[in-house]
């Protein structure tokens, strides 16, 4: 048969397969484009088909953003610890030293100074590499500690969330972050210090219920998932199917709780134009 032949001599699929390179493709997860890294990081790890927005870190964000060589970490050796011994599929204490291992970073969230457009600023940047993003109580110190370094030096804060919540390993520790950071925001507040609050996917959790969400300016990525609970633990709790974009960012723009949805090619822009209207 020919066809039969046609195929086993690979002329059908226009001659001999050619070996890809492992890690050099990688696949849309909205509308399975095959996309080049190369040609993925060239545009802003976003899917040049469809948009979808890529998850990054925060090294990712910060070379996005931040103009050249003015970024200086701040806490950058702080690290957690196991105060509660706590054991779930494996020891705490482990988990921490491969998210350490396999991350390159020492806690979820990165903290220090730097320069936007020339204009001076704190920055806060989480990652979900590490444990999710999850908000321990070394997360919130970091995040405390660049509030009170923004109020000190009477500069923009900048936050950048990417997390799960807060990290049920701590237990009680971590859910006290939530109001320790919420109580440093509110100082700053007072001070007429800005701070512009940027929604990545996912923003859930402890984080939406504390600083994630009381910035003077929230701006958020395109169809992020932002909420407290996930959508899944709450159509089972209340029984009933979702509104269609429930939690996405165009959802929480719509009832009032994000203010700007941004492209991330343009998120380095917007956040110049909000910080020099803020300070005017």
């Amino acid at each position: 048969m020919p066809w039969f032949r046609r195929s086993k001599e690979n002329i059908s699929s226009g001659g001999p397969k050619k070996d890809i390179p492992d890690g050099q493709w990688t696949k849309c997860e909205a509308c399975g484009e095959i996309i080049h890294r190369k040609q993925l990081e060239q545009n802003y790890h976003t899917c040049h088909k469809c948009s979808y927005h890529f998850r990054i870190g925060s090294k990712e964000y910060f070379g996005l953003l931040l103009d050249q060589k003015t970024f200086k970490e701040t806490d950058g050796k702080m690290r957690s610890v196991d105060p509660l011994g706590f054991v779930d599929t494996k020891r705490y204490g482990d988990r921490l030293k491969d998210s350490v291992r396999k991350s390159g970073l020492n806690e979820a969230v990165r903290t220090g100074t730097a320069k936007i457009s020339g204009i001076p600023i704190v920055i806060a940047c989480m990652d979900f590499s590490f444990i999710g993003g999850s908000m321990g109580s070394v997360v919130g110190e970091k995040v405390a500690r660049a509030i009170d370094r923004a109020l000190k030096m009477r500069l923009p804060l900048v936050i950048i969330s990417s997390t799960g919540g807060a990290r049920m390993m701590e237990a009680a520790l971590s859910l006290m972050q939530m109001a320790k950071t919420s109580a440093k925001l509110a100082q700053l507040s007072d001070a007429a210090i800005p701070y512009i609050s940027v929604l990545t996917d996912p923003t859930t959790g402890g984080v939406t219920a504390s600083y994630a969400m009381l910035g003077d300016v929230h701006i958020a990525e395109p169809a992020a998932l932002i909420g407290f609970a996930g959508p899944r633990v709450i159509k089972q709790t209340i029984g009933h199917d979702l509104p269609k974009g429930f939690q996405r960012s165009e959802f929480l723009q719509e009832k009032g709780f994000v203010d700007v949805i941004v492209h991330r090619k343009d998120l380095r822009e917007t956040i110049t134009k909000v910080l020099r209207l803020l300070q005017d």
